[in-house]
């Protein structure tokens, strides 16, 4: 059984035992959280307000900072060069379970 999750506003395919980084949530590692699916798949498809029955159960295993990225600018003939850097901040899941 596979369940779709939305958060940070991407959705992730999940099921049993995964571990997925996603946008920053809230929370200390080692704590659990329920989150509601926006797909359940498997034996039977089950989308849109049957899929508000089931919860797949998460616990925060980290919080990290992604790998670094550079942001380049330039801006031929005036001598106009940047350059900067941005690591974005996640949240590692592990995925305990989906039940309805």
């Amino acid at each position: 059984m596979f369940a779709i999750i939305q958060s940070g506003g991407k959705q992730y395919r999940v099921q049993e035992g995964d571990v997925v980084r996603v946008e920053n949530l809230q929370g200390a590692a080692g704590d659990q959280l329920s989150l509601t699916p926006l797909f359940v798949g498997g034996e039977q498809a089950v989308f849109g307000q049957d899929a508000g029955r089931f919860t797949v159960q998460a616990e925060v295993v980290e919080h990290g900072l992604g790998k670094k990225i550079y942001i380049r600018k330039y801006k031929s003939g005036i001598q106009y060069r940047r350059r900067n850097g941005h690591r974005q901040g996640f949240t590692a899941i592990r995925i305990l379970g989906i039940q309805s």
